[in-house]
């Protein structure tokens, strides 16, 4: 597929509309300034792209839901932000729907599973060559073999017939019109493409996102995509099922089934079976707080609450941020969460997670008596929870890669309010693109070695499994279910890490919103403690090694967006290490 594109030169912009062109530049500067807190009366959008936040304000303001902000929000992301998410990859999704008048009714948070599943083909041997060999991880993120079935749509709609208030094809119209008329290229975007080492091995992809002398688009560039824009069409007139049925459907089984690298097989009918879920909200308190997250298969709201649970003995609002204790005690509590996550965690229709176990607080207390004030306990090893069942599963912990995902928080003026975090796995997924958008490559998310000593790991491929994930759409409720936060971030399973990180800036250091998003990352994923790059954090390197941890530096590049009352209205927050805004009226 070839876009039509023009060149940033001065030449290039002749009879283009410069005024979208500079409006986008625009657009993108306020983005990057993300001076003070952004505040709003009415309704907001955070999301990963100026002209994205602008497509869903545009619906609040015409009466439109929170999930009807949404939908056009993820829209216009496919397109301007086709690396991280989109119609071909899947998403987590937190619908909180306000109390009304009636003081004894309280707020009802739904919990909406779209995340991408195997096809029926797929077996625990998917990442295994004829040789009986792992494929090596940079091989295999990126062709056929990773591709799952999509479940965005099928999501969206599902969350759009209980939530929505305007016409689902009202709500693709932003998307369609930019993408028929053309958007610049971002900065972050430019550098994306610049950087992948596979995107241009792909014929579909290097023809619309590389020059003809096979240099990356230019920042500036405009770019039309005029297939998405007929995909669009049809799904905006049709309902999800034009994706999963008929033409779409048959061309995005032939591209996963005929690719050059690693091609797999997946059928129209792998397509056509896909079902979104509504899950059983997970909520757990935390000190005067409910911290509400998504149940399996994501393992993000598990982590989180039983982190923050580990947490409450020590009082963190008395100890300084960006401070080595601080720092200390986050860690130690994430070791324990994860060496759980890698044991227990996986799809509950095929595995029986332990959730009331891994929440209990007496199991909680007694995890908790391991974190030490004055030394870092080393690598945990998982607990026994209560009532657990299935014992004879291996540890699974393959998953230090990296992810390019977005994360959507919106509140729309009757105070309803979704959290939803979107991928489509690695930067540019599977780098396979069909009519106009990227195909995840979601299933490397699995173990790539199913057993070990012949214990099967949770998280081995299975037909129709969803892999797990750590993406953490989060939701904070008062005890009475009032609403006080909406916040998510990508990052692979580093986003268990920065979301925990801005709900403790946020509750337990009384920070702004935007001031949560912006302190310096930290984590540990029951390996090295991680300190962001270039950061204040890395001073405290010296002070966390003599407490025993081995430490890691590097950049941790967030993408935290978050919305949180404020007395009269809301404010907002955008992460300053990518190009979003939080914007409302």
């Amino acid at each position: 597929m070839t876009p039509t594109f023009i060149k940033s030169n001065p030449a290039a912009f002749r009879g283009t509309n410069i005024a979208a062109i500079v409006g986008t530049a625009l657009l993108f500067i306020a983005g990057c300034e993300h001076a003070g807190t952004p505040t709003a009366k009415q309704h907001m959008v955070a999301a990963a792209n100026p002209l994205a936040v602008e497509a869903g304000l545009d619906v609040l303001r015409q009466g439109g839901s929170a999930v009807d902000a949404t939908i056009a929000t993820q829209m216009v992301l496919n397109l301007v932000e086709p690396q991280s998410s989109g119609i071909g990859g899947g998403a987590f999704l937190l619908h909180y729907k306000a109390g009304k008048s009636n003081p004894r009714r309280k707020a009802i948070i739904d919990a909406y599973d779209g995340r991408e599943t195997a096809p029926e083909s797929a077996d625990e041997n998917l990442f295994t060559d004829a040789q009986g060999k792992t494929i090596p991880w940079r091989q295999r993120m990126a062709g056929g073999k990773g591709v799952g079935v999509p479940g965005l749509l099928r999501m969206l709609e599902l969350s759009h017939k209980r939530h929505g208030r305007l016409p689902w094809a009202r709500l693709f119209d932003r998307a369609i019109e930019m993408a028929s008329k053309g958007f610049t290229v971002s900065p972050r975007l430019h550098a994306m493409i610049k950087r992948d080492r596979h995107l241009k091995n792909f014929s579909a992809a290097r023809s619309f996102f590389f020059t003809r002398d096979g240099e990356a688009l230019p920042i500036g560039t405009l770019i039309k995509n005029s297939e998405l824009a007929n995909t669009l069409r049809q799904v905006a007139t049709k309902g999800a099922n034009a994706f999963y049925t008929g033409a779409i459907a048959h061309d995005i089984a032939a591209a996963v089934s005929n690719t050059h690298h690693l091609p797999a097989k997946m059928t129209a009918a792998d397509i056509a079976l896909y079902q979104a879920k509504k899950r059983r909200i997970l909520c757990h308190p935390y000190r005067q707080w409910r911290i509400c997250g998504m149940p399996p298969p994501t393992s993000g709201g598990i982590a989180i609450a039983q982190i923050l649970t580990m947490l409450e003995p020590f009082d963190l609002s008395r100890i300084p941020p960006n401070s080595a204790q601080a720092v200390h005690l986050v860690a130690e509590a994430s070791k324990l969460a994860f060496a759980d996550r890698n044991q227990y965690v996986s799809d509950p229709d095929f595995v029986k997670v332990p959730v009331a176990g891994l929440l209990d607080r007496h199991y909680l207390k007694s995890r908790a008596a391991m974190i030490s004030a004055n030394k870092a306990m080393g690598k945990a090893t998982p607990g026994i929870p209560p009532q657990l069942v299935q014992r004879n599963h291996a540890p699974d912990d393959d998953d230090n890669r990296p992810i390019s995902t977005s994360h959507i928080s919106v509140v729309d003026a009757k105070g309803n309010a979704v959290s939803m975090t979107t991928t489509v796995g690695t930067a540019f997924g599977s780098r396979i693109m069909v009519r106009g958008f990227m195909l995840n490559d979601e299933l490397t998310d699995f173990a790539s070695i199913p057993r070990v000593n012949g214990r099967p790991k949770v998280n081995r491929v299975e037909p129709r499994k969803r892999p797990r994930s750590s993406m953490s759409p989060t939701m904070v409720t008062d005890q009475d279910g009032k609403l006080v936060m909406a916040i998510g971030s990508p990052g692979g399973s580093s986003i268990i890490g920065y979301v925990l990180k801005a709900l403790i800036a946020g509750l337990d250091w009384k920070m702004t919103m935007q001031d949560a998003i912006a302190l310096p990352n930290f984590l540990n994923k029951n390996r090295k403690t991680e300190l962001e790059k270039g950061t204040a954090l890395e001073a405290l390197a010296p002070a966390l090694r003599k407490l025993g941890h081995q430490i890691r530096i590097r950049r941790k590049t967030s993408g935290l967006h978050g919305i949180r009352l404020r007395p009269g209205g809301y404010e907002g927050g955008a992460d300053p290490r990518r190009e979003g805004i939080a914007r409302g009226d």
